[in-house]
């Protein structure tokens, strides 16, 4: 710790003068942090800027975490031949658990458009609700193993719509109805990045294995009956997601995750008014930005 001594116009002189003769300090005390030591004495020596330079940082850092030192400066494995000298700071230290939430709920009726007003004989709703709680563990500094849960619903019908362009364009369509039921458990594995010694700011890339369980109706009218279709299914995909994260207070983080990767296989099985339909395996995989997997949390560190 660098302990500076400051002394401020002749009133400040004097009283060194006089504290001298009693042998006491005189001015101001600055306590300055080691980790600026070099740049306040450069300062001090008439160098009137100060220039970032990674090569005086103290790689050796230590912080305080539940009573032991850890680590300020985590250095990345370097895989290739080439070494970049790639670092970032410590973020959550190992040993922290994390309890998140994410939830949101959509409705949308055509009264919500002004257009609508401009036509007739039209009805239209959906709604659309999920919540997804997360636990996770810190097996590492800024590397975390979780398990997340899942529920999500959503309905939409169409009670009326009808369309009338003179003689070439006309339909009605009335009384069709889609309905939606998932369950979801999946296993994640996310590594932060720090990007500030405060650990305030940081960003991280989340690996997710989802294993998930759900059933659908799709109903609508067919030869003057209500036919519906009912499917059920289960799929597994594996998603990779980066995302930002800021702490708002000390054990309180504000992240936010966008779905941009993923890989995912799935089961259907349906049947239409009790008869059997028969069933499909099908799978794919997803390179580009999806506005409609945009994830907003909150997570609870202790």
């Amino acid at each position: 710790m660098l302990v500076l001594a400051v002394i401020i116009g002749p009133k400040a002189w004097a009283s060194e003068m006089d504290s001298v003769s009693k042998s006491e300090p005189a001015g101001k005390y600055i306590y300055v942090p080691d980790s600026l030591e070099n740049d306040v004495l450069k300062l001090l020596t008439g160098h009137m800027r100060v220039v970032d330079d990674e090569s005086n940082i103290d790689m050796n850092e230590k912080a305080l975490w539940k009573g032991d030192t850890v680590p300020m400066i985590l250095r990345t494995r370097n895989f290739g031949r080439f070494d970049r000298g790639l670092f970032n700071h410590l973020f959550i230290p190992k040993g922290q658990w994390a309890f998140g939430l994410t939830a949101s709920y959509g409705e949308f009726t055509t009264d919500d458009l002004g257009i609508m007003d401009l036509m007739s004989d039209i009805d239209i709703r959906a709604h659309a609700f999920s919540i997804r709680p997360s636990v996770s563990y810190f097996i590492s500094n800024n590397v975390s193993l979780g398990l997340r849960l899942g529920y999500t619903s959503m309905k939409g019908a169409i009670d009326s719509f009808n369309v009338d362009i003179m003689e070439d364009m006309n339909f009605n369509l009335h009384d069709i109805m889609y309905r939606n039921e998932a369950y979801t458990a999946a296993l994640t594995l996310q590594q932060y990045v720090g990007l500030t010694r405060r650990g305030r700011f940081g960003i991280f890339n989340e690996v997710e294995l989802a294993f998930s369980s759900g059933n659908s109706d799709f109903q609508r009218p067919f030869d003057g009956n209500l036919r519906t279709t009912h499917t059920t299914y289960m799929q597994a995909a594996l998603n990779f997601s980066p995302g930002v994260c800021v702490f708002i207070m000390d054990n309180v983080s504000f992240n936010v995750s966008f779905g941009v990767f993923g890989f995912n296989l799935k089961n259907e099985k349906q049947t239409e008014n009790g008869e059997d339909l028969g069933n499909r395996v099908t799978s794919g995989a997803n390179f580009r930005f999806n506005i409609f997997n945009i994830n907003f949390g909150i997570g609870i560190h202790i």
